[in-house]
């Protein structure tokens, strides 16, 4: 018997359609995550700026600054630079040197005046002059150091000094290494120069791909990477030199790699802890840092590209590197004293990076420069 209306099919699809409760909207709103979001990347690009971003140094004799104890005088720009004078009178004496220290060194730590023997001093009429280096001690920093700036820094102190035509370059660790600057830009004004155990860059043009690897994979795995940051993101190093996730640049940290015959000497070095508060004073990036980024960014030249700069043997350049230093890239100094025959080589059996502060080490070698041998 028929019912009053006429049956119809309805599918499973349709039946649930029209069964399915209305969905409800999302408990956390879109817009309220793409803000939850943005305020996140806000916060993270705000840290990192902050944590890459070293901060303003405490500049000598400026409010707040570190006081001026030091003689100084103002360079070409406006710079100030501070110096120490050891040894004979300037006046009296024969032979006039500029030296220059190494990372995380100041004016006070000059080798030769705390090395030579007084007779020697006084009987070749030895003058002395070190400085701070800019960001250090009490020198302003220089937010546009190069290796030509540098250079130039030392031959303005050699005028505003009236230490004459000619002067003598003696360079010690880093020091060494910014002597290769004057040998390239200010060689005519060189009576003679000395690189003591001096760094090396691992990028400089001419050193052979395979030996400069091997020094490099030598260093401290921490060191490798620190040299990394400063030679291709040198914007980093400060961050790099300052986070607490991965061990920073031992030479920094001063968690250095001593030779024997270091471990020996280093108790000569005990007056630095009565100035070493002065030492990175002004800041850690004016000083430490910007010597890894100097030490490691591309160089204009190649030390290995130089030219004699004693044609007629009017002066000497001589290079001293002990066989176990430990700091420095003993194995590329051969090479590059090979590739540079007019460099006197001396090679130290058994000596390390803190050789010149060995009994009568530096009457040896002043002696040499002053007699060309």
């Amino acid at each position: 018997m028929a019912t009053g209306g006429a049956n119809k099919t309805i599918s499973a699809a349709s039946a649930l359609a029209h069964t399915k409760k209305p969905s409800k909207e999302s408990s956390f709103p879109s817009g309220i995550l793409r803000a939850a979001l943005a305020v996140l990347l806000i916060s993270f690009v705000a840290w990192a700026y902050k944590a890459i971003r070293p901060p303003p140094p405490k500049i000598c004799g400026a409010p707040g600054g570190p006081p001026v104890t030091a003689p100084r005088f103002k360079l070409r720009d406006g710079r100030n630079l501070a110096y120490q004078e050891y040894g004979v009178p300037k006046d009296a004496a024969q032979h006039k040197i500029i030296s220059i220290v190494g990372l995380n060194s100041c004016r006070l730590d000059e080798v030769l005046s705390k090395t030579l023997s007084p007779d020697v001093v006084e009987d070749l009429g030895i003058y002395i002059v070190s400085f701070d280096r800019p960001g250090y001690g009490e020198s302003d920093p220089n937010p546009n150091l190069t290796v030509k700036s540098l250079a130039l820094d030392i031959e303005e102190l050699a005028d505003k000094l009236e230490l004459g035509s000619k002067f003598y370059i003696v360079g010690y660790s880093l020091g060494g290494m910014i002597t290769w600057g004057c040998l390239k830009y200010i060689p005519h004004r060189l009576a003679g120069a000395v690189l003591l155990a001096p760094a090396v860059n691992y990028w400089w043009r001419g050193l052979p791909a395979n030996l400069s690897n091997e020094a490099f994979y030598q260093q401290k795995i921490q060191d490798q990477w620190a040299y990394r940051i400063a030679h291709y993101t040198p914007w980093l190093t400060y961050w790099w030199n300052t986070q607490k996730w991965f061990p920073s640049s031992s030479i920094i940290s001063q968690n250095y790699m001593f030779s024997h015959q270091d471990l020996q000497l280093i108790s000569k070095l005990a007056d630095k802890e009565s100035y070493r508060a002065q030492i990175r004073q002004q800041g850690e990036y004016e000083s430490v840092h910007s010597d890894v980024n100097f030490a490691c960014h591309k160089w204009e030249f190649s030390p290995l590209e130089l030219e004699n700069p004693f044609p007629n043997n009017e002066g000497s350049v001589h290079l001293w590197q002990g066989d176990e230093d430990l700091m420095v890239a003993t194995k590329l100094q051969p090479y590059i004293a090979k590739k540079l025959p007019w460099i006197h080589y001396h090679e130290l059996q058994g000596a390390g990076h803190m050789f010149p502060h060995a009994d009568g080490m530096t009457d040896i070698i002043i002696k040499s420069l002053l007699h060309g041998k």
